[in-house]
Formats: C-alpha cells, structure tokens, sequence
C-alpha cells in the first residue's frame, strides 16, 4: 500500500511514488511513499493558513495535552520505530530505538513547555503607563529536514512550532520519508485539529521550491547541506521569511599530551564512526599532539579493528551500512582525494556481507595537514582525519581554522586547558572528555560561522524562532 500525503486534515495521493530501500538489504522495500507536486503543496499551506486563525488562539492545556500525548505514544512504540528507522536509514537497531525514545522525549518537553510560557512587566519611563511584552505564534512554518537523523530532527522542529501555536507544512527528506509520515500519524492519534499539521513528501526542488515561493509561509526551518541552506537563506530573506538553518560540520577533537588515552580512543572512534559517521556532530578532525600521537593512533586502529560493521538490524553490529549508493561514492571518492594528497589511509574498504547493502569499513586517514581537502570540507561518512600538532596552542588554532562552527571537543587532564578551550573554542557546542556528537534533547543545539544561521533548536531557545515578540502599552 502507498503512503499517502497528509493535507487538511485528509491523507491524499499524489502524482508519483518514492521506493523506500533498507540500506543494509537493498532487496528489501521498506515502504512506497506518494509524491507531492506543487499545486498539492500549496493546498497544504492553504491549510494551514485556514487553521492557523484558530490554533494560534487555541488553549495552551489543549496543546500540552496533545504533545504530551504524542511523545508517550512515541515512547511506547518505540522499539517499533526504531526498527523503522534502522531499516530506512541504516542506524543499529540500538540507536535507532534510542532516536526514537528522544523524539518522545522531546515531545513531552514541549508538552510542559506550552504551559510555561511567560512574558515581561516593565515599567515605563512615562508616568501612569504599563507596559507588557509577550510572545505569539509567527504563523505557518516549512519544516525541512534532512535524512540522517529521521525521527528526532522532525520531532525537535514540529513539537516546538506546535507548542508556540504555529502551522506546519513538513517535508521529511525524500530518502526517508516513513518516521516522518509515521511521526504525523501519531499526532493525528494525539488529537491534533485539521489543517494545523500537513505532509507533503517529495524533492525538494518542487516541494521545498514551492514553500519558498509562497507568501503565505511566515518562516522556513531546514536541516541539511550547505549549499542548499545557503540557497534557502537568500530565498527566504529575500522574501521576508525568518529563516533557521542547520547545516554542516568539520568538527575537532582534540587530544592532549595529558588525556586519559582510554577515554580519548573511546570518545574519537564513537564521535567519528558510529551512526555510521552521518552525524553534523561528527569528530571528522582528530587533532591530537605529537606526545601522545602514535600511542593514540594505534590505540584507535586496534579499536576500529574490533568494530562490527554488518547489518543495522543483526545484534551485535556497532556500525551499519552508509545510506544510499550516493552516499558510499562521495565517502570513496574523499577517501581517495586524502590519498592523492598524501594521506595514509587505515580502513575505507567496500565490503561485502549477508545481505547485499553499502557497507563501508570505517576510515582513519593519517599524515594530514589541516590545508587537506579531507580537513577542510564535509565527507558526511565514517572518515576520520588525524591533525598532528605540537601543542595546545598549535591544536587550538587548528581547531577553529575551519568555516565551520558547530561542535568540538577536547580530552585533557587539564583543568586549565579545558576551561580555556571552552571559552576560546569557536563552536556552538564544546565536549570535555566527550563526543563531540550527542546532546541532550532540553538544551540549545546549534553552531556558528557556516554551520548554523538563526536561532538555535531544541529547549526553551526554540521560542526565539518560533515566536515573535508584542510589545504592548496599557494606559489604565
């Protein structure tokens, strides 16, 4: 059976149809997806234009019921979801019941949060006036999000814009698009009105095209590459909308001469490889100093050796297969470029298992300088480079010499060292003694320089975009 689009309130057919594959059984369909094409696009946003009149008004208990409500019927499916998401995307089994337990989770959050919601009194500087400052919905919002992490990035921009009384036109990435359609379908069970939540699968240059073009959308959130959010930022500025983008990472981890050479073996090859290395959030730099250098690189070669790499839904596999052909040939084609400039490369091999899928041997590229094309721009794999430094201060500057600016990481002993990088580190997220990838789902998420634009994600700074401030006087 297809899966239908979901516009005002009805499940619709569209035009085409997506073949959803399992990246660790290519033989395996996970699902058939309807297509939207623009003019069922714009229905969706003319509904949630419709419903935005009332929605925006709505009670924040009916609100908070409907999201409390959704996020334990996540939890409650969760292992189900997390099977899904495993099979579409290629994450284990255990991570992908864990991204689901988040989704859940968050939705519960912003459960509590439409209940919290407050404003300001302010005295004003003529006598006998009130003034009041508050926060309301921004209108009908374009959800865009990418395919790596396809439960839980949905779930941190729909709940979120919900909560604050938005409408939501939401385009899942059309690699995999069943946890968003199955996301909707939960929160059709929770309650949700018509018209206040619409689906519409498919590419981005009809669907996304189209929400970008319309006046009727207020403000646009994407995650994914780059380029295509640097293309959404100028269409949506050029437009008026408020625009919120996520987009890529070259992220550092640094390792000093005093770290605990067990927690920086285990935080590397965990922030660098698992999930398959498709994470914003990945350590693709290692920048270690040369003290405790080759102990370090060795110390991760014999871990990588000791990685199962296999079938996401096979027990016991610690990385699943890269996600679509595309995906594999841009890792392959990286890890030849770090090659052709003078890498030394461990790993990187195309393997072959069971069932036939893109599997990928992880990849730990030696003998690098941070002017390396493999440590300058995004591979999106499991590819990890290694940055030979002599000391911190050498490892600092390396660390922000990048365009990007979303996470980093450091593992010391140092108290000193820690605090400094932590102040002088230019990321929107900084680890000590951690990964740099894996956040909790209450705090901000975002980066700076080309990594992020706009307001940050997730916690209480998702107001920020998904409201808009009034400022009100009161002559009593």
């Amino acid at each position: 059976m297809v899966q239908q689009n979901y516009v005002g309130g009805e499940w619709v057919a569209g035009k085409t149809v997506t073949r959803d594959i399992n990246p660790s059984d290519i033989k395996d369909l996970v699902g058939e997806y309807a297509q939207a094409d623009a003019t069922l696009t714009e229905q969706a946003i003319d509904a949630a234009r419709d419903a935005f009149r009332t929605w925006s008004l709505s009670p924040i208990q009916q609100r908070a019921d409907i999201l409390d409500k959704a996020g334990n019927l996540i939890l409650a499916r969760k292992d189900e979801l997390g099977k899904l998401l495993s099979r579409e995307e290629g994450k284990t089994l255990p991570e992908g019941v864990g991204e689901a337990t988040r989704a859940g989770q968050i939705f519960k959050f912003f459960g509590g949060e439409a209940l919290r919601l407050s404003g300001e009194k302010i005295a004003s500087t003529r006598p006998g006036l009130e003034v009041e400052v508050t926060r309301e919905p921004i209108g009908v919002v374009a959800l865009i999000t990418p395919w790596n992490f396809p439960i839980a990035i949905p779930a941190w921009k729909i709940a979120p814009a919900l909560c604050y009384g938005n409408c939501v036109v939401f385009k899942p990435a059309d690699l995999v698009p069943g946890c968003g359609w199955a996301l909707v379908d939960i929160l059709i069970e929770a309650g949700l009105p018509k018209g206040v939540l619409n689906l519409v699968m498919g590419r981005g240059s009809v669907v996304g095209e189209k929400m970008l073009a319309s006046p009727k959308i207020d403000a646009v959130s994407f995650t994914g590459s780059v380029s295509t959010g640097r293309a959404i930022a100028q269409k949506a500025v050029a437009s008026g909308k408020k625009v919120q983008l996520e987009m890529g990472g070259k992220n550092p981890m640094v390792i000093l001469d005093d770290a605990d050479l067990a927690t920086a073996v285990n935080t590397s090859v965990n922030g660098a490889f698992f999930s398959t290395g498709q994470r914003c959030t990945a350590s693709s730099r290692l920048v270690v100093t040369q003290g405790i250098h080759d102990k370090f690189v060795e110390a991760v070669k014999e871990k990588m050796k000791a990685l199962k790499i296999d079938n996401a839904l096979k027990p016991g596999t610690d990385i699943g297969p890269v996600v679509d052909q595309s995906q594999l040939d841009q890792d392959m084609k990286y890890i030849e470029i770090a090659r052709k400039e003078g890498g030394k490369v461990f790993g990187g091999e195309r393997l072959n298992r069971e069932t036939e899928g893109f599997y990928l041997s992880p990849a730990l590229v030696t003998e690098t300088t941070n002017a390396m094309r493999i440590n300058r721009e995004e591979v999106f794999g499991p590819v990890a480079s290694v940055v030979r430094v002599k000391d911190y201060d050498e490892a600092l500057a390396v660390a922000n010499d990048t365009e990007f600016g979303l996470s980093a990481g450091i593992c010391t002993s140092s108290l000193k060292h820690s605090s400094h990088f932590k102040r002088h580190s230019q990321a929107g997220m900084v680890m000590v003694n951690l990964p740099t990838a894996g956040v909790d789902y209450h705090v901000p998420f975002g980066g700076r320089k080309g990594s992020s634009y706009g307001p940050r994600e997730q916690g209480r700074y998702a107001a920020e975009f998904y409201t808009t401030v009034k400022t009100a006087y009161i002559q009593p």
